[in-house]
């Protein structure tokens, strides 16, 4: 490894922004000096399809792995939710640093107060997220809710030209940008869980990387890691992907750690809920009882049902 890091990031304003934030992390940590370098993936090249209809492992991580394999950069930061559960051969999550704010926020027209209660009888909210989808047509039926992809300004954008009365992103990208004053509603985890690993950052690594490079471990946070780890084992035992509609959280506390999941179909009629309570030592364990609870409960009919309609739905 050379001694400068080189960071591989996706071109996007917030990816970009995201590493460059790791980068000063480590640096201030480490004093190790962290280089930039920007890939392109399959995620930003097709721009005009909706995620759900594209969507397959490693849609926004795969060129970033090759790179990595190739030993062309050091490691790769992404939104944790992008991140596939499996990791290629020879690659691993080599840290997790602490989270930003998990939530996802409505964003209307600029000056206007908007609220998704508010919003008028069949208003056209913009989302690339089935996730979104499904909890927007859970709490308000009446809503238009289409797909809008592009960048987190691209998608503002869509609501300033008059195309969508409303569009649904993650809280914690809209903060990174310095874009809090465009927040028209923060929508409450008590009812509107984000997608499994959201706020989070991960770090991924070449595997033989994970044990000897120690400036990994000065920027992992264990609370955040064994909250995303719950939830990306509960995603991972539904098989269900980052596509799909399933919600979940980790709420650290004490010493324990309490998590939140939900399946629900894209157009809002039906839901499965679930929640547990484990160790925070073992969070793996708790997402795999928490996703056999929804399993229980209906959850496998309605993925599989999703697995089949999915190209229709969108």
């Amino acid at each position: 490894m050379s001694e400068k890091l080189r960071l591989g990031t996706r071109g996007s304003p917030l990816a970009l922004t995201q590493s460059q934030w790791v980068a000063d992390l480590l640096t201030e940590r480490t004093g190790r000096d962290v280089e930039l370098v920007t890939i392109r993936t399959s995620g930003d090249i097709l721009q005009a399809e909706p995620l759900a209809l594209i969507g397959g492992k490693g849609l926004f991580t795969r060129e970033l792995d090759q790179a990595l394999l190739q030993r062309d950069i050091d490691l790769a930061v992404h939104s944790l939710k992008d991140l596939p559960t499996d990791f290629p051969d020879g690659l691993a999550l080599g840290a997790v640093p602490e989270r930003e704010d998990v939530r996802d926020v409505l964003i209307g027209p600029r000056g206007k107060e908007v609220t998704l209660a508010t919003l008028a009888d069949g208003a056209r909210i913009g989302t690339s997220s089935l996730r979104r989808m499904a909890l927007a047509k859970l709490h308000r039926p009446d809503l238009r809710v289409e797909n809008v992809r592009g960048n987190v300004g691209t998608r503002i954008g869509r609501v300033d030209d008059g195309s969508f009365d409303a569009v649904i992103l993650a809280a914690a990208g809209v903060r990174r940008l310095g874009l809090v004053d465009r927040v028209s509603e923060y929508l409450d985890i008590g009812s509107w869980l984000p997608a499994p690993g959201q706020g989070a950052l991960g770090v991924v690594v070449r595997s033989d990387d994970v044990l000897q490079a120690t400036w990994l471990h000065a920027i992992d946070h264990p609370a955040t890691r064994a909250a995303s780890a719950a939830e990306r084992a509960l995603l991972h035992t539904l098989e269900a992907g980052c596509r799909l509609p399933v919600a979940a959280l980790g709420l650290p506390f004490d010493g324990s750690l309490r998590l939140r999941g939900i399946v629900a179909s894209p157009d809002g009629l039906r839901a499965v809920r679930a929640e547990g309570t484990g160790s925070r030592e073992a969070p793996e364990a708790l997402g795999r009882q928490v996703a056999g609870v929804l399993l229980d409960r209906g959850a496998d009919l309605l993925l599989s049902e999703l697995r089949e309609v999915v190209h229709e739905q969108w």
